[in-house]
């Protein structure tokens, strides 16, 4: 079948365009990409109450699912009113992303369409659905798309270990991208924050608890430095940890939060960082750290597989939760300049050779033609 035929149904996802999340950037960088090959592409939008819906972007046709905007609801009624609209629409291809999504797998199957999941993460493991419903509901999920969906897309080796252990199933490892960034001057930045370049660290990520803040914090505040530290990112349904960590925070200048950022602020952000930061617990793939060394920054990270995967020997780990030890690599790297300059001048290179949007969307698009075969 030619490409030019082959409709794609996406969900899962929030809203395009937007940065609210990796889902977000995947979706807008691989399917933009897609359309241009020929390629229907229909993305199911949550509806917001007071917002702007629009019904096309880039090419990409965007439908706009009702949504009931409530804590732990929004994901539920969004997939499950997207997978009818898809299951009896047009479409070759159902595509859905993460888990939760997944357990509406089984509609469009019905119904005769093929199912593609990518599973961004193990979402169940998150500290905010621990021991609650949503962890349930999220672990019924995984097992659909294992039973219902015609492949599996994981964005890491570990988690292709994962469902083979699991459940013997075999999965498609297409990771995320790159692309090359200009490196721009700290203009917005200075006025808005005072900030300057090298003079701060940087953590770019959802405010949640497995993002590693609560190691993080604990071990800069221990730090002897006139460097700042930034965390830019705003909560995902964690309102009260973002309280919960400013409260921590508060009357100490040299924390920074921005809150939500994108455009001229998050590149000049990632372009004058002395040293990236990422300490987490649990990722799928982290678009921010790959975004972080396409910048040339020097990054630290906890040594999970899917950021020791990423970074290989261009990057800096430490002992995942060991506030002591992403101490000692902090305050390494404040002193030693050398160390974090070695860092940054193979990080851009190495990152962006290896990873692609382009080659993203070229796995992609193998996947749907093999489907179809």
């Amino acid at each position: 079948m030619s490409k030019d035929k082959i409709k794609i149904a996406v969900f899962g996802h929030k809203t395009i365009p937007s940065r609210e999340g990796g889902i977000e950037i995947v979706i807008e960088e691989v399917y933009t990409r897609l359309v241009k090959r020929g390629y229907y592409i229909t993305c199911f939008n949550r509806k917001k109450k007071n917002s702007k819906n629009i019904n096309e972007f880039k090419e990409i046709k965007i439908k706009n699912v009702c949504t009931y905007n409530k804590k732990g609801f929004a994901a539920l009624t969004s997939s499950f009113f997207a997978a009818l609209k898809s299951a009896f629409g047009n479409y070759d291809i159902v595509h859905i992303h993460a888990e939760g999504p997944a357990f509406f797998s089984f509609i469009p199957k019905l119904f005769g369409k093929k199912v593609v999941c990518t599973i961004h993460g193990l979402d169940w493991q998150r500290e905010k659905w621990e021991g609650s419903l949503g962890a349930k509901f999220i672990k019924i999920g995984e097992k659909s798309a294992v039973k219902f969906a015609d492949q599996i897309i994981v964005l890491s080796s570990a988690m292709k270990d994962y469902f083979e252990k699991t459940y013997s199933r075999e999965t498609v490892f297409i990771p995320n991208g790159v692309s090359k960034p200009e490196i721009i001057e700290p203009e917005e930045i200075s006025k808005k924050y005072g900030l300057k370049k090298d003079d701060y660290i940087l953590f770019l990520a959802r405010v949640v608890p497995e993002k590693g803040l609560g190691y993080l914090v604990p071990a800069f505040k221990k730090l002897k430095t006139n460097k700042k530290i930034v965390i830019a990112g705003g909560a995902s349904d964690t309102e009260e940890y973002m309280k919960h960590i400013k409260k921590i925070c508060e009357n100490d200048e040299k924390f920074i939060f921005t809150g939500f950022v994108n455009g001229r602020i998050l590149e000049e952000l990632y372009s004058n960082a002395y040293f990236y930061v990422l300490p987490s617990d649990l990722e799928g793939m982290p678009l921010s750290l790959l975004e972080a060394m396409s910048y040339g920054n020097c990054c630290l990270v906890s040594d999970i597989p899917e950021c020791k995967e990423v970074v290989q020997d261009n990057g800096i780990t430490f002992r995942k939760g060991n506030v002591k030890d992403l101490y000692n690599k902090m305050n390494l790297l404040c002193k030693d300049p050398e160390i974090v300059e070695k860092y940054k001048s193979t990080a851009a290179g190495y990152i962006c050779n290896k990873y692609s949007w382009e080659k993203t969307a070229d796995m992609t698009s193998d996947l749907y033609e093999r489907l179809m075969r």
